[in-house]
């Protein structure tokens, strides 16, 4: 049975000015009243409720625990456990740096989400420019597209590469200067481009194209190769790396296919 004090001159709060102070509702401090978590102690002559410095540090208490989204039993088994004031403290100080934890890792959970989402975002024009320099040209992707936009190669191309990301680019692009790399390698050591060593290069090339961009058979390869030497633009390119380069290429290539094809 809750026993209470009459109403004296010591600072003492009604219902309405606790729920003000505390920023909860009147229907909470009822409920917590009624089920004996926070019972007022004084009363006013008229019999009001009034809560006393006693019951204000308990009804703080409780707040910061429902904060911390602790049930009302483990709240109440909490204040109602043994021990002294300042180990009580230590019960509160415990709960909330294990919160503080379990929101830190949260935190990290969420700044990882966010950096795979905004990886996982198409590159931009700007990202292709940074990425490509010189060889990234809006004139030679609408001349592309008004050449070969109405065939299944380049529709193929282009439902891969819209999904593409700054990184996937960039992979792209590593890869594209590896395959570089090693036609120049066979061509500076002398090795003929029916020898393995340039075949090889072709024909990796040639999955290269066909894992990034679209299906690319040794005959289509063929034609590709072709335009290094008939247009000037892609001449240039591989000229830049070394000179004899996009020759040498082309001729991989069709070496590569005729091995292919004849088997």
């Amino acid at each position: 049975m809750t026993t209470t004090t009459p109403h004296t001159d010591r600072v003492e709060l009604t219902v309405g000015q606790v729920a003000e102070t505390f920023g909860v509702t009147v229907r909470t401090l009822h409920h917590y009243d009624a089920v004996g978590l926070v019972v007022p102690s004084a009363r006013t002559a008229a019999g009001y409720r009034l809560y006393t410095s006693a019951d204000l540090s308990r009804l703080a208490t409780v707040v910061t625990y429902r904060r911390l989204d602790l049930p009302l039993e483990k709240v109440r088994a909490l204040l109602d456990g043994d021990g002294t004031p300042a180990e009580h403290l230590r019960r509160q100080r415990d709960v909330v740096v294990s919160r503080l934890g379990e929101l830190t890792d949260l935190v990290a959970a969420i700044d990882r989400a966010l950096e795979r989402e905004m990886n996982e975002q198409p590159a931009t024009r700007e990202d292709l420019e940074e990425i490509f320099g010189d060889g990234f040209s809006d004139e030679y992707r609408e001349e592309a597209q008004e050449r070969w936009g109405d065939t299944d190669a380049w529709r193929q191309s282009a439902a891969r590469t819209e999904r593409y990301t700054k990184d996937d680019w960039t992979q792209v692009k590593e890869e594209a200067d590896a395959l570089n790399a090693a036609f120049v390698a066979a061509l500076e050591a002398g090795e003929p481009p029916t020898s393995e060593r340039a075949m090889d290069a072709a024909e990796a090339h040639r999955e290269h194209i066909e894992r990034r961009f679209y299906d690319l058979d040794h005959a289509f390869h063929r034609n590709l190769a072709d335009l290094y030497v008939d247009d000037p633009r892609f001449t240039a390119t591989y000229e830049d790396l070394a000179p004899g380069l996009a020759r040498y290429v082309r001729d991989a290539v069709h070496a590569n296919a005729d091995r292919h094809e004849g088997d």
